[in-house]
């Protein structure tokens, strides 16, 4: 889609500081991070949100969720915690329609989260 921020950082024609990518998926950074760590996970294929998500999409959700474990990883935030967060709709957090995955962590997450 043209008008999607994240599949135009996901092909590259806006900029974004990119900590994982492959054929599936993107990760990188939020520009306006809530943790020391703050990373959204996406799928290349622009999904509008999880209710768009059918049986044949399980695989990428798991693909996204260990991505995330691999962001952890790599930011060294595994051992200590983290949080893999997916917002759906407006009244779910979701600002932007298209499904992706927040990796949050470097500090210490609060319960209930809003």
């Amino acid at each position: 889609m043209n008008d999607c921020i994240f599949c135009r950082i996901a092909e590259g024609e806006i900029p974004a500081t990119i900590v994982l990518s492959d054929a599936e998926i993107v990760a990188f950074r939020d520009i306006d991070p809530k943790a020391p760590t703050h990373v959204l996970v996406i799928p290349r294929r622009h999904i509008d949100s999880v209710n768009e998500l059918g049986a044949e999409d399980a695989a990428l959700v798991g693909r996204l969720v260990l991505a995330g474990r691999a962001v952890a990883a790599t930011d060294g935030i595994a051992e200590p915690g983290y949080r893999l967060v997916l917002n759906t709709g407006p009244d779910g957090g979701q600002s932007v329609g298209h499904l992706h995955l927040h990796v949050l962590g470097g500090r210490g997450m609060a319960w209930p989260p809003g």
